[in-house]
């Protein structure tokens, strides 16, 4: 139950994380970036630390990866279970002996069965 949790969690965090990095616009997509005034994009920018778009990104980033650790600890411990499609060899059956005789040593042999074995036309 708890894996199921994780997985629902990990795609709801792996889509917010998508939706929030492509909302984001670019610190130099100002039109003063293509004349060369982008120099007010130090380490954390002109405006700060961020505002709340970057501290979502970030909090979502490290959720995903958290849960993509935890997720993969969980599927290394966890029990493989047995794959139908692993082992496709056709089981070998052992022939039991019989103690009736086959039942064409039984049959009599007829003469018209004996006479037309070549052909299924009868003859006119």
């Amino acid at each position: 139950m708890f894996y199921q949790v994780l997985i629902v969690a990990y795609l709801i965090v792996a889509l917010m994380l998508i939706g929030f990095v492509l909302i984001q616009q670019g610190k130099g997509a100002g039109m003063g970036a293509s004349f060369g005034s982008g120099g007010s994009n130090t380490v954390f920018g002109s405006s700060g630390s961020g505002n709340f778009m970057t501290k979502t990104t970030a909090v979502l980033a490290t959720l995903f990866f958290l849960i993509s650790l935890l997720l993969g600890s969980l599927t290394a411990n966890k029990e493989k279970a047995v794959d139908e499609w692993e082992n496709l060899e056709v089981p070998v059956v052992e022939a039991r002996p019989t103690d009736v005789a086959p039942a064409t040593d039984d049959v009599p042999v007829t003469a018209e069965s004996a006479g037309n074995e070549e052909s299924d036309v009868p003859n006119n």
